[in-house]
């Protein structure tokens, strides 16, 4: 069942960036499950014309290690551009401005600056996807996009997001059928966005909890308003991007 929906991923891939007019595809590679998962189908679906970008900025150094192991994982071509200095200079810049006029709000500075290396990040592989004539391919799934827990214009900023209508436990399955190594499956999810920050922690549930709902099952109703909240609070942030039917 799941080979046959990757199979039918691949081929919309195939048609979406047909339909463009374009040659392939690219991706950011984070070291994580859902950029390893779509790095392994735009591989497949173009196997000479797709690319996987690793893009350090301020980033755990394990995050690049395994972002490696997903590109020997299935071969594709990769490019690393390190944006830590640029977004150094960037942010540093803001906030000597801001503060030169007595508006710096320290408290919000934290989230800004990981979402600014998001955005930078954004950036990037548009420069990228125009020197190859590509699409940008995104790596949300379901639980992310029903939660709003991407950042808009930053990971939320992309041409296609194929696991939009997948589960975590679904991108999972996907992981092993498509021979994402396991270490990469298995560890914490994050968004690498600080020291020790993982999704569930910063979410206040976990992926199992929101898989749960999204399938209709009953779960604590702690959960079920934490879920709810997010979605509704992120509802600006949908609709971005071109997504695949329900299969």
């Amino acid at each position: 069942m799941m080979e046959q929906k990757i199979e039918k991923l691949i081929a919309w891939l195939r048609e979406q960036v047909h339909n463009a007019g374009l040659n392939g595809a690219v991706v950011g590679i984070s070291g994580g499950i859902d950029s390893a998962v779509v790095t392994h189908l735009i591989k497949r679906a173009f196997p000479n014309d797709s690319l996987g970008l690793i893009m350090p900025c301020k980033s755990n150094p394990k995050d690049k290690e395994d972002a490696l192991k997903v590109v020997a994982s299935c071969g594709i071509k990769h490019l690393e551009i390190d944006l830590t200095e640029t977004h150094q200079t960037l942010f540093r810049e803001i906030e000597k401005q801001l503060k030169e006029k007595g508006e710096w709000n320290e408290e919000a500075a934290k989230l800004g600056d990981a979402n600014t290396r998001a955005r930078l990040r954004m950036t990037t592989l548009y420069a990228v996807a125009n020197n190859y004539g590509y699409l940008v391919v995104g790596t949300d799934n379901a639980a992310e996009w029903h939660t709003g827990y991407f950042t808009k214009y930053g990971d939320g900023g992309v041409d296609l997001v194929p696991l939009v209508h997948f589960t975590k436990g679904e991108v999972r399955e996907m992981a092993r059928i498509l021979g994402v190594p396991e270490e990469i499956i298995t560890k914490a999810p994050s968004a690498g966005l600080w020291e020790g920050q993982t999704d569930e922690s910063e979410m206040g549930t976990t992926y199992e909890m929101i898989d749960k709902y999204l399938k209709g099952e009953d779960i604590p109703e702690k959960d079920r308003q934490i879920i709810e909240r997010l979605h509704n609070r992120s509802h600006h942030k949908r609709q971005l991007a071109i997504a695949p039917p329900k299969f």
